[in-house]
């Protein structure tokens, strides 16, 4: 009979807590794993890539084996004129994201139209491939599903980057890389609250604009605003240049850090950049000795600054 209330004590704590964990965790693993990928996932998970935090391909989070997104106008075989598009360049041997991977957890019904209309089992991560995101109807349905347009139409990862000028492509899975790993995340928020958070920072988003995402980056605690549609809130990247390079540039109480140092060691000219003399003009700025604040450099194309703009500029 002894510790008899203990055993009995810590056997009802062993089931309440292993049934607090089945509802927690196993139920809502079945309800997600049941929900369709939506447009919106299909277009994150192709432009972050197969995964947009620490992996074996890129363990020191320097945005390597990433994609880059396109917006073309020619196409890349014929050169004929065609409507603007958005496509996602995977070059040779740049890991396919998820949905590629394992079409399954896109949803029944994507899978399916991804399978047999857009062919992405065709696709092979040795050679690369190019990739847009299609819609068909389907029983009245609007049915979202990716197109290998390296099988169906025969663009190839080079072709496609050739038809892209500089300002037509974004660096966005290595930009989120930069999100991550500069803990932008620690005080901005993915995901609005259903309160009057809608107000101001847009609608949250459905549950089935994760799938394929890996991680999601919803942050836990804010302390600065959400930005799940900071692209479309603000679309000036001359603006994000001065608030990532100095915050006080646009915000003069910002409590941010400053993230010029991802700017590197030459400007998108290639002229060296003079990190100590733009301090000391930005000091003369601030204590009011001089009426405007230094000009910012343009970041170089393969800059860390150029895909994090790329990354927030892209969250609409």
């Amino acid at each position: 009979m002894a510790f008899r209330e203990y055993k009995i004590g810590a056997r009802m704590f062993g089931l309440a807590f292993g049934t607090s964990m089945f509802i927690t965790l196993y139920m809502p693993a079945v309800d997600i794993a049941s929900v369709s990928a939506t447009s919106i996932a299909m277009d994150r998970q192709l432009s972050f890539g197969r995964v947009g935090g620490f992996s074996y391909e890129d363990p020191f989070l320097l945005g390597w084996g990433k994609p880059i997104t396109v917006q073309i106008t020619k196409d890349p075989k014929t050169g004929a004129a065609i409507q603007s598009t958005r496509a996602f360049v995977y070059e040779a041997d740049v890991p396919f994201p998820n949905g590629i991977r394992h079409p399954r957890i896109l949803g029944t019904a994507p899978a399916a139209a991804s399978d047999t209309k857009g062919r992405i089992g065709e696709a092979d991560e040795a050679s690369g491939a190019v990739f847009v995101v299609r819609e068909v109807i389907e029983g009245g349905v609007t049915v979202p599903y990716i197109e290998n347009v390296t099988a169906t139409r025969g663009w190839t990862p080079s072709a496609t980057l050739a038809k892209a000028a500089d300002s037509q492509r974004l660096y966005v899975g290595k930009g989120k890389i930069m999100f991550v790993r500069e803990g932008c995340w620690w005080c901005h928020t993915l995901l609005p609250e259903e309160t009057q958070d809608w107000q101001y920072f847009g609608a949250p988003p459905m549950l089935g604009d994760f799938n394929g995402e890996s991680p999601t980056a919803f942050g836990s605690d804010r302390k600065a605003p959400d930005l799940t549609h900071v692209g479309s809130r603000n679309s000036s990247r001359e603006w994000m240049m001065m608030h990532f390079f100095n915050p006080r540039l646009v915000q003069p109480h910002s409590i941010m850090p400053r993230y010029d140092y991802l700017w590197g060691e030459t400007d998108a000219s290639g002229k060296a950049i003079d990190y100590d003399g733009w301090r000391s003009a930005y000091t003369a700025y601030a204590n009011g000795e001089t009426v405007y604040a230094p000009d910012v450099p343009v970041p170089a194309k393969d800059s860390e600054a150029r895909a994090l703009i790329d990354f927030v500029l892209n969250l609409k």
